[in-house]
């Protein structure tokens, strides 16, 4: 195994920084934990025996780094550094308690609770302190609470056991799992910020629904987001087979598996990946749509003869959604997108009703979808596959297949084409054909970006015959 400081050689800078100084300064906690397992992240995390806002600060002045206070009266503070560009983060912490061992015992899971002397002459395996049974738990890929008043200490830590578990693929130990069940309560307690983040840890792994299943089994996940407690139960039509909170997490399943799948496309992958107006991605924020794509149906729920209905329920979901956005602090982006996704999770269904959509059809969806089309179609993807009671057939399914992965394929076909020069504009309406600015003005454009589209039109004369057509049936 290569040296911590081969591993990291960011910490190199960190020394040359700070060796006249009179500190100890140790790296602690997942940097070294990745050492083990293999990886290797941007941010470095440090323990510092005293002053540890000051050391940081001259940290930041001597590597030309932007320093900012943390928490005064913890004595934290983070240093950034963009390095061969990429942008580094050095969170610079004071001891809590009188040596490093005791600081190492208060923190959170063992697998966290390791530490390395930077100044130290050797940096290898036999250098690192830890809390017992640290590397074991990392060998075993087992989560641990150090202590039973971890959680008290601070309850973020019942999410984070969770958003470890997904994205190193560990397993949480039975005794920390009893003590986060029996502590569950204190969630309600942690700032809406630090959740959603840890949340979307969750959310960005592979391992979404098998994380929250695991939460919702203890308890945990409904003190997080208490909406969801609605889908409980609920059963729906004879197109299912489970209940809706069920098929909820089924479709997060096959969502997951699909993305897996799909994601060997450069084009889907990049998609996906892409940030929507905050720090998350998109493939992050489809799952979280997923989770609740059918949180109106209880709401809806109405018996017509022997069947079951949900008229709407995309709607009064989109109101719900709206409210989940906004207790997790979204930003308004990710928030419209979410919105968006459950009120027209149901668009790619509609279209797979014909055997073969029309043109206009298809223009129509990817118009009103228009960045999300693909986003639609992979959770349609995912809810037909999570879809199979006795009114269901294998045709149907593949059929509807058929059609979301048609509509991919016309979105990028689409985005790749060059952007068709507008035949009618605004100010051709009120220039050649004198109308005054009105509702009047959206239908006529609209109307000729959609007979162009299909190629029906390609002058603006032809434009302009529609355009006097609309204007004189609205008289």
């Amino acid at each position: 195994m290569t040296s911590l400081s081969k591993h990291y050689p960011q910490l190199s800078l960190i020394r040359d920084a700070l060796k006249k100084d009179r500190v100890r300064v140790f790296l602690v906690g997942g940097a070294i934990r990745d050492y083990y397992l293999g990886r290797r992240g941007t941010d470095l995390d440090f323990a510092v025996d005293k002053n540890a806002i000051a050391v940081s600060r001259k940290l930041a002045r001597v590597i030309k780094g932007a320093f900012v206070i943390l928490d005064d009266e913890h004595g934290s503070a983070r240093v950034v550094k963009k390095i061969e560009g990429v942008p580094w983060t050095f969170d610079l912490t004071d001891w809590r308690g009188k040596s490093i061992q005791q600081d190492l015992n208060s923190r959170d899971f063992t697998i966290n609770a390791l530490a390395m002397d930077i100044f130290s002459q050797t940096d290898d395996d036999k250098s690192i302190v830890e809390c017992p049974g640290a590397r074991r738990d990392i060998k075993k890929r087992v989560i641990r609470m150090v202590t039973p008043e971890v959680f008290k200490d601070d309850p973020l830590r019942l999410l984070r056991a969770f958003s470890l578990q997904a994205t190193l693929d560990f397993k949480i130990e039975a005794k920390t799992k009893i003590q986060i069940k029996k502590n569950a309560h204190l969630i309600s307690t942690v700032a809406a910020e630090r959740m959603r983040e840890e949340i979307f840890k969750i959310l960005s792994s592979p391992r979404a629904q098998a994380t929250f299943l695991g939460m919702d089994k203890i308890g945990l996940l409904p003190k997080v987001i208490p909406q969801i407690t609605v889908m409980y139960g609920v059963k729906q039509g004879g197109y299912h087979h489970l209940d809706v909170w069920r098929h909820s997490l089924a479709v997060l399943s096959n969502l997951e598996a699909f993305i897996e799948e799909l994601s060997r496309d450069e084009h889907i992958k990049a998609y996906l990946n892409e940030c929507i107006g905050g720090a998350h991605s998109r493939l992050a924020l489809l799952k979280m749509a997923a989770l609740l794509h059918d949180i109106g149906k209880p709401e809806t729920r109405r018996p017509e003869g022997t069947r079951m209905t949900f008229h709407t329920h995309e709607l009064v979901g989109e109101r719900i959604t709206r409210q989940v956005s906004k207790q997790l602090k979204l930003s308004v982006k990710e928030r419209f997108f979410l919105e968006d996704v459950v009120r027209m999770h149901l668009r790619p269904g509609y279209l797979s009703n014909f055997k073969r959509p029309s043109e206009k059809a298809i223009f129509r969806y990817l118009r009103d979808t228009k960045g999300e089309a693909v986003s639609l179609a992979i959770l349609a993807l995912a809810d037909q596959a999570s879809t199979c009671g006795p009114l269901t057939t294998r045709a149907k399914h593949k059929h509807h297949a058929k059609i979301c992965h048609m509509l991919i394929q016309r979105y990028f076909a689409l985005k790749d084409q060059k952007p068709r020069q507008r035949l009618l504009t605004g100010h051709d309406l009120i220039k050649v054909l004198k109308l005054k600015p009105s509702e009047l003005f959206g239908k006529i454009l609209l109307a000729v970006e959609e007979t162009a589209a299909l190629g029906k039109i390609k002058t603006k004369q032809e434009a302009l015959v529609i355009a006097r057509k609309l204007i004189n049936k609205n008289l």
